[in-house]
């Protein structure tokens, strides 16, 4: 098979047009030196392919590899591979642009001596383990393989992208989704005056429950409800496990007075059932 070249973009990537007519973007060592517009590739040069859905994302991979050493690529793109063999949801197509675009960033700052602090580290390590283990590994590698003086902070804002991809969202959401979840559980603590066991499974169901919501609520999708049974379901609740549903009434404030959003009565049901699991696993 081969490919017509449509653009090259530099020495070792070039766009291209296969059979079917579709365009994709190809890269290997010195795969477009000297190669212009028109010219036939032997698709046995290629090292690798890239081909987006959205022509949209597919134009910011061209324009990101206009601005990018090669290497930062190949190194993001092994990146991702890992990441994705070892999660088991999928992940937006977008990663490698986003991943790629900050990791390139990261290691010419660290070349400059300049460092940027992540103040959502204790967050992200509390909320997305999973996500902050990836993004440790991922900063392991990185160090290794381009001698980057980079701090751990770094592996934080890789987790966070990771956390992007899996929610196919904005990293301005993602940030906020953080600080939320983070906000709630401070609000829980102090009404309880105690610290969770961040590793207990009711903890982590909490968390996840308060993530997904966060989402919901950034991107305005929270769910309409309520008829004459779910108002008897939640009055059943309130009385029977008033102290959680004042925790749970709480957490409500705290989410209109500072993010200005409101809870219906369906969540701070849900909020009360799994504050009475996590009080019961203390």
């Amino acid at each position: 098979m081969q490919y017509t070249v449509k653009k090259p973009i530099n020495n070792n990537i070039l766009r291209v047009v296969d059979p079917t007519g579709c365009e994709l973007i190809v890269t290997g060592r010195g795969l477009g030196f000297g190669a212009k517009p028109g010219y036939k590739l032997d698709a046995g040069k290629v090292e690798r392919s890239y081909r987006m859905t959205s022509p949209a994302v597919q134009q910011k991979l061209v324009e990101l590899l206009e601005q990018i050493p090669y290497e930062h690529l190949l190194l993001t793109d092994e990146l991702v591979e890992m990441i994705r063999s070892r999660v088991n949801y999928p992940l937006n197509e977008s990663m490698l642009i986003t991943l790629a675009d900050h990791i390139s960033f990261a290691i010419q700052r660290s070349e400059q001596g300049i460092r940027f602090s992540n103040p959502l580290m204790a967050p992200i390590r509390e909320f997305y383990p999973q996500e902050y283990r990836l993004g440790m590994d991922c900063l392991a590698i990185i160090r290794q393989r381009c001698r980057a003086d980079l701090s751990d902070d770094e592996g934080g804002f890789i987790a966070l992208h990771i956390v992007n991809a899996e929610l196919n969202t904005t990293m301005s959401v993602v940030n906020d989704v953080t600080r939320f979840v983070d906000g709630c559980v401070q609000v829980v603590e102090c009404f309880y005056d105690c610290h969770f066991d961040r590793d207990a499974l009711d903890f982590s169901r909490f968390t996840v429950h308060l993530r997904f919501f966060a989402q919901r609520v950034f991107q305005g999708k929270q769910e309409q409800e309520n008829d004459t049974h779910d108002e008897v379901f939640r009055a059943l609740i309130a009385r029977n496990c008033s102290e959680h549903y004042k925790c749970a009434c709480c957490i409500a404030e705290y989410v209109r007075n500072t993010w200005h959003k409101e809870l219906s009565d369906e969540e701070l049901v849900f909020l009360t059932i799994h504050l009475k699991r996590i009080r019961m696993g203390k």
